[in-house]
């Protein structure tokens, strides 16, 4: 059976049930483990960890510890702490640049206090950031060995040094292939950073840490949040396959039915404060979810209304992208005006390379007609002018403007665009900036979707990789568009704020008249508040059904074309 026919049945059996409580094999093979390692002293302990930004307390009397080969689950909303921590126990800059940590970690029994992430390295430790840190002109092979590279001495070097050594080439593909085989996903090692989708980036990142041999505790910070359910699923199989090799994981991720999955056991934190350390096969997201959040959250009410019966404002025919790792080549497509417009479909089928193809970012072909006229491909600024905009799923490389301020990423577009936020004097001949519209938009934004931060002022790169998508959403809203293109928006934030981000797209949707596509890799998540969903499968749309139909109907509609 082909294995994406395997992904699909995994997806589409998920059920309220399986919500509740881990698997059944999951908490036999967590007893075994524990079973295991009762005899073995702690390979980390973290003691009454403390930290605070300039008197702002952001951790406080952080106790846990980790044993080899255990998978450790660390769970809390957007901004409760968790990526603090975990640069405390990498030695990161940041931490030493703003007056250290109070507190104790060990390793080993020994007590270790990094001053940078070499020192961490050289100690066994490795970190998968939530952002990454690759090379964008190097290939996969070269990104996994950097700085790490064989060499290959001649007859030149043997004579005048080791600086006319030339790079081992055959082994440097041996050792990256090894460490892409060890994730159980295959990655073009010779392909280059630039040229990867955003999964591929992900896998790169893992590889290298894998490739070290010294590796006795690998941090994934968020490494599901880029992938598709098939990719988190092969990678969920690669922290088992460390775990049993004795490497130990921390893993940070929002996704918390991965965390039953694949954990040992779960801490959860909350305003810096870590309120729970239980074994995984001893709780259920539902419980996670209260103890993230100080409360009961249940799931998001699914808001069901009949489609719209409105004229088509958008409409694509024989559209074809070209981006890597999608497969757009034969899209036809009619949206609704003022609808909500899901488009799902299974890993690089072309779900992602429609929004991007249309808006310009990549190039297209095809033609595309928006509100009757006519809308020039690979220009991504007619887009903008047509009062189209886009929420890009990779919102630090497309989305922001990291080293600027809050007031800065919101206002600029609709200043560059529809001259708003500005003042003008002698017929528009002088334009200036309207500081205090500024502000204010900011603040309505930061209180309307909950953005976490010290004030408007504040830099984009210092928030949470959550707090930085609901700005890329706040910056959409800002430019007032007729038609909103947001792909993947809730990728990598935290069951709170999906559901407001969710709320908020519904609002606008509802109280502006903005006419939403929505592409997500979850179907669930497209059925809350959708009108109709697109599949698409194979590079082209297979059927479009509402969002009520069945997830038997939509899974049919996601194997009948693929390539």
């Amino acid at each position: 059976m082909p294995a994406f026919v395997n992904d699909l049945r995994g997806w589409l059996t998920r059920s309220p049930s399986r919500f509740l409580s881990g698997s059944p094999e999951r908490e036999g093979a967590g007893k075994e483990k524990e079973t295991n390692m009762s005899n073995l002293g702690p390979l980390l302990e973290l003691k009454n960890i403390r930290k605070d930004f300039f008197g702002n307390q952001v951790l406080q009397d952080i106790n846990l510890t980790l044993n080899e080969g255990e998978v450790l689950g660390l769970v809390g909303e957007n901004g409760a702490g968790k990526s603090t921590l975990m640069k405390i126990l990498f030695g990161m800059n940041e931490i030493h640049d703003t007056g250290g940590y109070g507190g104790d970690v060990l390793l080993n029994g020994s007590k270790v206090n990094f001053s940078s992430p070499f020192d961490a390295l050289a100690a066994g430790i490795g970190m998968v950031h939530q952002e990454f840190s690759l090379i964008p002109g190097f290939t996969a092979t070269e990104n996994i060995l950097l700085n790490r590279e064989p060499m290959r001495k001649s007859f030149l070097s043997e004579i005048f040094g080791s600086r006319l050594n030339t790079l081992d080439r055959k082994d440097m593909k041996r050792r990256a292939d090894d460490a892409i085989e060890k994730m159980g996903v295959h990655i073009e090692g010779e392909m280059t950073i630039n040229e990867m989708p955003v999964g591929h980036k992900q896998f790169t990142e893992i590889a290298r840490e894998l490739s070290k041999e010294q590796l006795k505790l690998l941090i994934l910070d968020e490494p599901t949040a880029v992938l598709a359910e098939q990719e988190a699923e092969a990678l969920l199989d690669s922290i088992r396959g460390m775990s049993a090799r004795g490497i130990a994981v921390i893993f940070i991720t929002h996704r918390l039915q991965e965390i039953l999955d694949v954990c040992d056991k779960v801490v959860v934190m909350r305003d810096g404060v870590l309120v729970k350390d239980v074994p995984a096969s001893e709780t259920s997201v539902s419980e996670i979810t209260g103890w993230m959040v100080g409360r009961s959250v249940g799931s998001s009410a699914t808001l069901h209304r009949e489609p719209p019966e409105t004229r088509t404002i958008l409409s694509m025919r024989r559209l074809w992208v070209d981006m890597p790792g999608e497969l757009v080549r034969d899209v036809n497509l009619d949206v609704r005006e003022g609808e909500i417009l899901g488009i799902g479909g299974l890993a690089g089928q072309g779900k992602l390379g429609i929004p991007n193809g249309v808006m310009g970012l990549y190039p297209a072909g095809g033609s595309v007609e928006f509100d009757g006229k006519s809308i020039p491909l690979n220009q991504p600024r007619a887009c903008l002018d047509a009062q189209l905009a886009f929420v890009s799923e990779d919102r630090r490389g497309v989305g922001l403007l990291l080293g600027e301020s809050m007031e800065w990423n919101i206002a600029f577009p609709a200043m560059q665009i529809r001259g708003s936020f500005l003042k003008s004097w002698l017929g528009g001949a002088i334009k200036w900036r309207d500081d205090k519209a500024i502000e204010e938009v900011t603040r309505k934004y930061i209180e309307d979707l909950q953005i976490r931060c010290t004030g408007g002022r504040q830099n984009v790169k210092e928030l949470s990789g959550g707090n930085q998508q609901k700005v890329c959403l706040a910056k959409a809203f800002a430019l007032e568009p007729k038609f909103l293109f947001v792909s993947e928006p809730t990728r990598g934030i935290d069951v709170g704020a999906k559901a407001l981000v969710l709320q908020e797209l519904t609002k606008f949707n509802r109280e502006s008249g903005v006419t939403i596509v929505m592409i997500s890799s979850e179907l669930e998540e497209l059925r809350q508040i959708c009108d109709r969903i697109a599949i698409v499968s194979g590079g082209r749309i297979a059927g479009i059904l509402p969002a009520t139909s069945p997830s038997e109907e939509f899974g049919a509609l996601m194997v009948s074309s693929v390539v």
